[in-house]
């Protein structure tokens, strides 16, 4: 490709509302374009060669493994949703219509629905399961705030495939074949990333994973062990369960007078007991489909923090919101002296794990000025779930090695969904002995779109974009200084022409631009590799660049072209 026939406008301008290096160097290298800064934006064809190479890679590895491509539409009646039950609980993210017929219809976010209604139209035995179906196509979530570039849009590019089963221990099988895949995927992209488990959120099921791409601009906390393989989305992570050094209070069963002490710290202070031997309640209002909505009491330790993702998941909510004291005094509570015992009716309580049988416990009394001291909570009728959120310094319940905090870009998704949508949908197959069985299923997503932003944000500098080998728009990048030599330009016309031959993928700068302006859009452009011919080719040299570190070198003209094959048929970056 000639750089004078290719629309590549770069700017030196920064967007406005560009803050994250990917979407700053996308806009500035001319690869995307903003649609009226609605989260919507056009890929230029500097940008549509990046998303081909990373659907190439992403397509190659998931036929290797026995994945087969389908399409689907991108509009989705409904009535689907409907019968899933996710209509109503998907929330304000699914943009839903109709058309002149007054039908219903949402712009597909996910698949779910779409591929299910597809497999149970076609497979009806056991003998042609199972089965792993996917697409790369597009999808549409109406993001309340829209922003980051590709990392956070309305419409991207989605590669999401599901797998149909006669048995769970297939699907786990699948799952784990899908796992090692997307691994290879991550890997041929030139991505440091993690393997993290997860929350599954909408989409449902168990047995969720998240590959997290390494980056401090990422929006994810994921908690990471350094000394195993351990990690974990915070708001899936879990640890060793914590000891506590401080001695166990003996203090009687007793209600205790308290005014106006509802802090930890003072209360702690109060009693001279350490906050583990608290109990710490946290009140909220749960929402449910419909309208419904329930205040519920989540409990733990005094020295721990409630994850609320752990905790919407343990009442199985579509949302948690703080509960205000009006609602709470509603109910019976009083704010800063509430307490899982003795909870009012219609008033929901989950307790940790940590305090199941925990005794010697100080919480409140549920009224107002008061706390109980010496409780026990050995009622094993009570909820339990696991509502901690893992702090820096937890020990790893793998190994038992601190764990700590780092930042993620969620790039690939993977969960174990079993019968919750072939169930209601009514997926089915005839088993062995004709029996009909709810297909057992599992379904695997990579942002295909956001990739090409976590590249980024992995690979830059100042100047601008340091594509991997596998995403670059080029390969090679050939610039003649001086356009007007012609002992210039006839040496890298010849060299265009080899490269072309050779099957490299190369673009030549055959622009009349001054030689810093041609430059600089390299630098921003980030091709991996370039061959620079300037006034040393009187004395028979050429400079080769590589992109990563700006690297220099001063080569014969006449063995650039062997040089050339050799790098790029052997680097990495």
């Amino acid at each position: 490709m000639r750089f004078s026939r290719l629309l590549v406008p770069t700017t030196k301008e920064t967007p406005n509302d560009a803050t994250l290096a990917s979407h700053i160097f996308l806009i500035r290298g001319g690869f995307i374009q903003s649609v009226s800064g609605s989260g919507l934006y056009n890929f230029l064809p500097l940008g549509k060669r990046v998303l081909d190479k990373v659907k190439h890679v992403v397509k190659d590895e998931l036929d290797k493994a026995g994945c087969q491509e389908v399409s689907l539409s991108f509009v989705t009646p409904a009535s689907l949703w409907e019968e899933s039950g996710r209509y109503e609980k998907y929330g304000k993210e699914l943009l839903r219509f109709k058309d002149r017929k007054d039908n219903e219809f949402v712009l597909g976010p996910t698949h779910e629905e779409m591929m299910v209604n597809l497999v149970r139209q076609s497979v009806k035995s056991y003998k042609q399961l199972p089965l792993n179906l996917y697409q790369i196509n597009l999808k549409f979530r109406d993001e309340i705030r829209p922003r980051f570039g590709l990392m956070r849009g309305r419409e991207f590019l989605m590669k999401d495939g599901y797998s149909f089963h006669t048995t769970e221990e297939d699907m786990k099988r699948e799952f784990a074949l899908m796992e090692e895949t997307y691994k290879k995927i991550f890997t041929r992209l030139g991505l440091e990333f993690r393997v993290v488990e997860a929350d599954s959120g909408a989409i449902g099921g168990s047995g969720s994973k998240e590959f997290m791409v390494l980056a401090d601009s990422g929006e994810d906390t994921i908690v990471v062990c350094d000394a195993c393989e351990y990690g974990a989305n915070i708001e899936a992570a879990v640890r060793q369960e914590k000891p506590c050094e401080a001695s166990v209070p003996t203090l009687a069963q007793e209600k205790v007078h308290t005014p106006d002490i509802t802090t930890m710290e003072a209360l702690s202070a109060f009693f001279n007991v350490d906050p583990y031997y608290f109990v710490k309640t946290v009140a909220m209002k749960a929402l449910y489909d419909e309208g419904k909505t329930q205040i519920v009491l989540f409990a733990l330790r005094g020295s721990d923090e409630l994850q609320e993702v752990k905790a919407c998941n343990a009442v199985d909510a579509n949302d948690l919101v703080e509960a205000t004291e009006e609602e709470l005094a509603e109910v019976g509570l009083v704010a800063g002296y509430m307490s899982p015992l003795n909870a009012p009716e219609g008033v929901r309580v989950v307790l940790d794990e940590n305090l199941k049988g925990a005794v010697e416990m100080i919480c409140g009394a549920n009224e107002e000025g008061y706390h109980l001291t010496g409780q026990k909570l050995e009622d094993t009728d009570m909820d339990h779930a696991d509502l901690v959120a893992v702090q820096e310094g937890d020990l790893c319940a793998c190994c038992g090695a601190p764990l700590r905090y780092t930042k993620g870009i969620e790039a690939g998704h993977i969960f174990q969904l079993g019968t919750q949508y072939s169930e209601p949908l009514g997926a089915t197959f005839l088993d062995e002995n004709g029996k009909s069985q709810p297909m057992v299923m599992g379904t695997y997503g990579i942002g295909v779109s956001r990739l090409l932003a976590a590249i980024i944000e992995q690979n830059h500098d100042e100047k601008g974009c340091i594509w991997t080998k596998e995403s670059a728009p080029f390969a090679l990048y050939i610039m003649v200084s001086n356009i007007k030599d012609d002992t210039q330009l006839d040496f890298g016309e010849k060299l265009y022409t080899q490269a072309q031959e050779a099957g490299i993928d190369v673009v030549f700068d055959d622009r009349k631009d001054r030689f810093g302006a041609k430059m600089k859009d390299y630098e921003l452009i980030g091709i991996p590799h370039a061959v620079i011919i300037g006034k040393k080719l009187a004395e028979g040299k050429v400079e080769f660049v590589t992109r990563k570190g700006m690297e220099k070198e001063e080569v014969d003209a006449d063995a650039i072209f062997d040089i050339v094959k050799e790098r790029l048929c052997s680097s990495s970056s």
